[in-house]
């Protein structure tokens, strides 16, 4: 065929296209073939195009494509590092750790984002210090369980299975107390002191096990709101829960549950009875120091009897100032603690704190005491500044009248290890409140159980239940009363009693029932009853 004509129409009249130099039929507009193509190389002032030269990264680099990708890399570690708040050494380590992953080769990319977030953490909590994860995520830009499986994928290749450290939450809430930008603008000395009282209450905590099996940073947003209300700066609970990352509603019920475990210390209290959750706050700084003395104090050691009658002053003050003896106002309680003290500023210097026990006191010194104790209480009362109200009780709580209420001389206001944390007596010696829950719950399970007997008997067995006395006095009584209204019995059942009911007709041990394991019973004794 004449490459002249058009393979389409047969016509001549073939033209050359003067950008890309293609023959294209004018006619029908069929492009022509392969072989018809004359590459356009060259013009008037020489060659067009740009020549690159063979292994480098683009006009203009001296840089080979493995070379610049690995720049590039090491700058966005660099970035993100910088972003999380990282030094220069820490910098050096997550590289190394990229580097020995990766091979090498580094990458580029969203995975190799959630890499070097992986490695940050990894490099943290080597060096026993808190980075939490879901702050590297946020930073990254991915999702928490995401960058969680990359962690354990980074740990595993790298074999730091017995240099992966247990999570500190003490050191979690030493750096959120730093770092809060809450706390900014307050003296060092103040940041310190709130420091060491978040630490003693973080480890209570942990003793009560309010962090076992849980998430550490809404137990470090409860307890830094806490203890910013103790020291006089409002935070919303919901702030701080943002600031850290952690789960604002998990964080209120962290928040509630470390205010019942006051509730329950303060029982110890001469007006424990009457503090709630509602007004735990206005006797933390008590419960508190109360806490602090307890801790100080060594369990198990028995006091020696010297043969002479034995005070105990705590239970001599405790009676004199009860609530239901006396109206004593609780926001005065600090003035007691002067008849306790060991040093008598005015007359001469007491006995040491462990000789009180051996102190023979007799009941006219401790009544002349009280009486002038309760002079300087009127004293105080009538010169504040509401003097013309100084019969009324008062109700209110003032802060400033307790400010001396935290020492910090107890251990716990260090970090100690867990033996050493559960070996002190802080007042309360609670469950764990998974434990307490599941023992409600079996318990709980044990009642349906026995209801759903019950009635599997009262239906399978009427005559013996004496279910037709019942209706027969239900109808004699409906007939002499005929102002009411006839009632039928009504049973409370739902859909947990049904499926024990079902379990029990299929012969199912009460002890498997008790433990609420529904679907995996109902898979092998109801549905899969008749398959061998």
């Amino acid at each position: 065929m004449d490459r002249s004509r058009c393979k389409s129409c047969g016509s001549k009249s073939l033209t050359r296209d003067d950008v890309s130099g293609i023959l294209v039929c004018s006619e029908c507009g069929v492009v022509a073939e392969l072989h018809d193509f004359q590459a356009h190389i060259g013009g008037i002032s020489g060659p067009v195009g740009t020549f690159v030269r063979v292994g480098t990264s683009g006009t203009g680099s001296v840089l080979n494509y493995r070379e610049k990708k690995v720049f590039e890399a090491q700058k966005l570690i660099d970035d993100l590092l910088l972003k999380l708040g990282l030094s220069s050494s820490r910098s050096e380590d997550v590289k190394d750790m990229v580097y020995r992953v990766t091979e090498g080769e580094f990458g580029m990319g969203e995975w190799f984002l959630v890499l070097i977030g992986a490695c940050a953490y990894v490099a943290m909590r080597r060096e026993n210090q808190s980075l939490p994860i879901a702050e590297v995520a946020s930073v990254i830009g991915c999702d928490d369980y995401e960058l969680g499986r990359m962690v354990v994928r980074v740990v595993d290749f790298l074999e730091l299975r017995g240099e992966f450290p247990v999570y500190d939450i003490v050191v979690a809430y030493e750096r959120a107390v730093r770092s809060f930008s809450g706390f900014s603008r307050l003296p060092r000395d103040k940041v310190e002191t709130m420091r060491k009282q978040g630490m003693f209450l973080i480890q209570c905590a942990v003793k009560w096990f309010l962090t076992t099996g849980r998430r550490p940073l809404p137990v470090v947003a409860a307890i830094l709101v806490l203890i910013a209300k103790l020291n006089q700066i409002e935070l919303e609970i919901s702030q701080v829960s943002e600031e850290l990352h952690a789960a604002v509603a998990t964080s209120k019920r962290r928040y509630k549950e470390l205010l019942e475990a006051l509730v329950e210390v303060s029982r110890a209290l001469p007006w424990g009875k009457d503090v709630t959750v509602k007004n735990v706050l206005k006797n933390a700084p008590f419960v508190i120091q109360y806490m602090e003395m307890k801790s100080m104090k060594k369990r198990g050691v028995k006091r020696k009897d010297s043969g002479v009658r034995q005070v105990d002053l705590g239970d001599v003050v405790g009676e004199c100032l009860r609530k239901d003896v006396y109206d004593f106002d609780v926001t005065y309680l600090e003035s007691e603690s002067h008849y306790l003290e060991a040093k008598d500023k005015r007359d001469h210097q007491g006995p040491d704190v462990h000789q009180l026990d051996r102190i023979e006191i007799s009941h006219e010194c401790l009544a002349l005491a009280y009486l002038k104790f309760l002079e300087e209480r009127a004293s105080l009362t009538c010169s504040g500044e509401n003097a013309n109200a100084c019969g009324r009780r008062r109700t209110d709580f003032d802060f400033h009248a307790s400010k001396d209420w935290w020492k910090g001389k107890s251990q716990l206001s260090k970090r100690l290890m867990l033996k050493e944390i559960l070996e002190k007596d802080v007042g309360l010696d609670a469950m764990p409140p998974s434990f307490v829950s599941g023992c409600i719950a079996n318990e709980r399970r044990r009642q349906k159980i026995d209801a759903a007997k019950q009635r599997i008997n009262r239906i399978m067995h009427p005559s013996a239940s004496g279910l037709t006395d019942v209706c027969d006095s239900r109808t004699l009584s409906s007939v002499h009363s005929k102002k009411k209204r006839k009632r039928s019995q009504v049973i409370d059942v739902d859909w947990e009693d049904f499926i024990i009911e079902a379990l029990l007709l299929h012969q199912v041990k009460e002890e498997e029932i008790e433990k609420g394991h529904y679907n995996t019973l109902l898979d092998l004794y109801v549905f899969n009853s008749g398959v061998m």
